[in-house]
């Protein structure tokens, strides 16, 4: 095989994201939560979206950005107040620095094969509500978290 400069780069398509999208409204809408709902691609770039209505307005950004995050570290973004326990202070106190980075509950990678394809990022519950949400956008396509 001839050398290439790039390399192959499974994402999530757009009827997939969609399905995710219609799931998590779907299961919001059974807690009686409006929320917004944002799915990313493995480049964290948009590729489903839908905002409830009467959902949070700020909710918009916060849902965008916990699907970047996810999908660009490929850890729900729940788990990293655990995860920087074990890292440095500089670390610590930059990485929650950074723009779009979120670490609380509700967002969640999307993996296919072992392949980081994406990220669900739901936002307007708790915590708890919002993962919820996400992972039943991710059972919707046959995926665990």
């Amino acid at each position: 095989m001839p050398h290439t400069a790039s390399v192959p780069q499974p994402v999530i398509d757009a009827p997939a994201a969609l399905r995710a999208v219609e799931a998590a409204v779907r299961h919001a809408t059974a807690l009686g939560l409006r929320v917004n709902v944002a799915v990313v691609d493995a480049a964290g770039l948009p590729a489903a979206f839908a905002r409830m209505a009467g959902a949070p307005l700020h909710s918009i950004d916060i849902a965008n950005d916990k699907a970047y995050t996810a999908a660009s570290f490929g850890l729900p973004t729940g788990a990293w107040h655990a995860a920087l326990a074990s890292h440095s202070e500089a670390v610590r106190q930059g990485l929650v620095l950074r723009p779009r980075f979120v670490a609380f509950g509700g967002g969640l990678p999307i993996v296919e094969h072992g392949a980081r394809i994406g990220g669900i990022g739901v936002s307007g519950g708790s915590e708890a509500q919002d993962e919820a949400i996400a992972r039943a956008g991710l059972q919707a396509l046959g995926l665990d978290a």
